[in-house]
């Protein structure tokens, strides 16, 4: 019994990285979910506002949460607008792959 004294406070030592690890990969998925569900309204703000004559980029932008418009690009796609939204990875600065919707709205008048 006098040996296992501290057996309690090394097995959870020894748990905590995994929960970590399994922490950040469900915010990765987090971020990656919210990425994938704000691209398609992006192309659809994008698309209106080049309907009307205004920028499209901007209104892109307006509709992607703050943290996700580093790197966002929008371009031509036949006669609408298709949106590129990069999908960063959690802790490092880089990508971890993008997501991307086209809309097309014909222009008004």
């Amino acid at each position: 019994m006098r040996g296992e004294s501290g057996q309690a406070s090394v097995e959870l030592v020894a748990v905590l990285p995994l929960v970590a690890l399994v922490a950040l990969l469900l915010w990765q998925a987090v971020v990656a979910g919210e990425a994938a569900s704000s691209v398609a309204g992006a192309a659809r703000a994008a698309a209106r506002a080049r309907a009307v004559g205004g920028d499209a980029l901007a209104a892109a932008r307006g509709a992607v949460p703050a943290g996700l418009r580093r790197g966002l690009s929008v371009g031509d796609a036949g006669d609408g607008v298709r949106v590129r939204l990069p999908v960063p990875v959690v802790l490092l600065g880089a990508r971890l792959g993008s997501f991307s919707a086209s809309a097309r709205l014909p222009p008004q008048r």
